[in-house]
């Protein structure tokens, strides 16, 4: 369960905005939530309708001079990429353009196993392929000794990069990244295929028209596959390019839709986020990235159809992969459930693909809403990557258990470890302790809504109005809305039980609302109950006929006192974790038998969900953190057991009697009591 944030906009400052930039109500609260507190800040963000000079850019015209005079001059230059959805399209946008300029051009893209950025081994290649000058995309700011190894093989450097620079810069002809701390560029959030793209166009002398119209799709893609921010000029570049991608002529993109299944489609930032880019990105993750840039650089249908298959069949490998990890952690922790009980979730496996460590880890994370360590011990190597939210560092956290790390990076939110052998004990105690000496409260996962609503607000025209602050995506999220108290008066199933519709009543409107991926067994309300929503809006177009289409992200009965929730799961599992807690607080925490009944009697023969059972209780009795330790208790005597994958309770069938006293969770709390 998450904890809800309800935000309540000022009307004043909603009002500004309705006025000022002509926007229905719902628009203009979901726009005053992202800070926007007047029309002019709204202007600026938002209605972006063109790219800035890419002059203003530190160093661009150095780099364009030097490629330029390398065209001139015949000399072979090769453009250095990554090997992520980014990186590639970096890579294609200026190894086409300079291909179509006339220039001697090569291209290189690191397989994963070489690492990110510049190597040694991938220099004296290129060297050896008669390279004279090396142009990076997507990388190069950090690549301070492989610059000095580039100009002692002979050959020089121009380094084109959106990552933050380090304490010192590179040696280069020229190093063009707006993070540099001498760059004033206005813009600065755009992905390396953004800056690319800006180089092409200073390449052009400055103009913008042949750089949009030849790689403004391919920009678009990697701006939203790279989850930098949906403002400014960026908001403008995805725009512009989600038009190419609509209507394109491109053999790649039309046979990569057709894969994905969004060749008759529609097309937005969720449809390239989930259905374009996944599957660019599993070249480099099961395959090889030159696979990704070799459909981008294909002039024929049929030979791209070929190779968008392939990327098809990788990203399924991809998946399968992704999943069979996900189901043996998850038996893991059914064989050991101590393993989520911590501050922090560290878990180690043995193979597991590397290409998808960091995939399963936000998965776990988000399942858990705990920050997330996954490492895989294969070749002699134990290799991890790490997810987090809230203010709990993910670098700071791997700072702590340097001594028995080999090498580790990252930042806030994300970060990659490799842990010395024989240290992943040490490793897992050193964790915990940094949790517990800089998070005495840890944060908890959040949903968030805009602006609660009232139902003279659900109508088409205002939800019609939000369309003008797609496209969606990182610092420009989707908003949620708030719906309170609202009457269930039917749960329909939908697709055999798989989804359900709501039927709600709101004052003397009635609305549907869609829940995916909740069967009606698992809602944690009934007919007749009252209950609260997160919901995002939208519209449905079918055969013409438009309709409100409101979709449920979180549901609960109404006025759940979420504090009182939060507060008893952290006492909960601090006492499993032997941390010391008030004296008053075991007395709270201990069922009764017939608390431990009345749970066990309440779970139906075909599971339920624990927090769906907790919240169908309602009894206030029985407070989650003595639910909490029933329901352990019931574990522990193999009366139940857990599946962790959708935290349902199941029934195990009885062939002995079970004495509830004995139960290790109860015998402990009765010695901390004193009974």
């Amino acid at each position: 369960m998450k904890k809800w944030n309800i935000s309540v906009p000022d009307k004043n400052a909603v009002s500004k905005l309705m006025i000022g930039c002509g926007i229905t109500s719902l628009t203009a609260a979901a726009l005053v939530q992202k800070g926007y507190s007047s029309p002019d800040s709204v202007m600026q963000k938002l209605n972006v309708d063109e790219l800035s000079d890419p002059f203003l850019i530190k160093d661009m015209q150095e780099a364009a001079d030097t490629i330029n005079d390398a065209i001139d001059n015949n000399q072979r230059i090769c453009v250095y990429g990554d090997y992520d959805c980014d990186g590639v399209m970096s890579t294609v946008i200026l190894y086409s353009y300079l291909l179509e300029a006339g220039a001697d051009v090569i291209y290189y893209i690191p397989e994963r196993s070489e690492g990110f950025g510049l190597n040694k081994k991938a220099i004296d290649k290129i060297s050896a392929d008669g390279a004279e000058l090396i142009v990076t995309v997507d990388n190069g700011i950090s690549a301070i000794e492989e610059a000095e190894y580039i100009y002692s093989s002979g050959m020089k450097l121009v380094v084109t990069d959106h990552h933050q620079q380090g304490e010192i810069l590179p040696r280069a002809e020229a190093i063009v990244d707006p993070h540099r701390n001498d760059c004033f560029s206005t813009f600065k959030f755009m992905c390396g295929a953004g800056i690319a793209l800006k180089l092409v166009a200073a390449l052009d002398g400055g103009d913008y028209i042949t750089a949009l119209e030849q790689f403004g799709d391919l920009a678009a893609i990697a701006t939203i596959a790279d989850i930098v921010s949906l403002t400014g000029e960026n908001r403008f570049l995805v725009s512009y390019g989600m038009e190419l991608i609509q209507n394109t002529d491109r053999p790649a993109l039309i046979a990569l839709k057709k894969v994905a299944g969004l060749d008759e489609k529609p097309l937005n930032s969720d449809s390239i986020s989930f259905g374009l880019a996944p599957r660019i990105n599993a070249a480099g993750r099961f395959g090889s990235p030159k696979t990704a840039a070799e459909l981008f650089l294909c002039d024929d249908y049929d030979e791209a159809l070929a190779i968008a298959q392939s990327l098809d069949k990788l990203n399924n490998e991809r998946k399968k992969a992704e999943a069979d990890i996900i189901n043996e952690i998850f038996t893991m922790i059914a064989d050991d459930p101590s393993l989520i009980r911590g501050r922090v979730i560290f878990i180690c496996g043995k193979n597991w693909h590397h290409g998808v460590i960091g995939i399963v880890a936000s998965r776990i994370m988000e399942h858990f809403g705990k920050p997330v360590f996954i490492a895989s011990e294969s070749n002699g190597e134990i290799r991890g990557s790490a997810r987090s939210f809230g203010d709990f560092s993910i670098f700071s956290a791997l700072n702590s258990a340097a001594e028995v790390l080999e090498k580790f990076g990252g930042h806030p939110s994300a970060g990659g470890f490799t842990i010395k052998m024989g240290k992943v004990e040490k490793f897992a105690i050193l964790l915990e302790r940094y949790a517990f000496e800089n998070h005495r409260t840890m944060p908890v996962m959040t949903a968030s809504a805009d602006y609660p609503l009232n139902p003279t607000e659900l109508t088409l025209q205002n939800i019609e109005g939000l369309s003008v602050l797609e496209p969606f995506g990182a610092g420009n999220e989707k908003p949620m809305f708030f719906i309170g108290n609202a009457e269930v008066t039917d749960i329909v199933p939908l697709s055999a039980g798989t989804h359900s519709k709501l039927k709600i009543k709101l004052g003397f409107a009635q609305f549907d609302v869609l829940a995916f991926r909740s069967s009606p067994d698992s809602l944690c309300v009934k007919k007749g109950d009252l209950c609260d929503l997160i919901v995002t809006l939208g519209t449905n177009n079918f055969r013409g006929n438009i309709s409100m289409s409101i979709i449920a992200q979180e549901l609960r009965p109404a006025n759940f006192e979420q504090s009182k929730y939060f507060a008893a799961f952290a006492a909960f599992e601090a006492f499993l974790r032997n941390e010391e807690l008030p004296h008053a607080y075991y007395a709270s925490m201990l069922p009764v038998r017939d608390d431990v009944v009345k749970i066990y009697q309440m779970i139906p023969n075909n599971g339920i969900n624990s927090d769906t059972l907790y919240l169908r209780l309602n009894d206030p009795k029985i407070n989650f953190c003595k639910f909490s330790v029933a329901a352990e208790a019931l574990r522990q005597l193999g009366l139940i057991r857990i599946s962790y994958d959708d935290s349902k309770i199941y029934k195990v069938k009885v062939t002995h009697k079970a004495d509830l006293n004995s139960a290790p969770i109860l015998v402990s709390l009765r010695n901390k009591i004193g009974k």
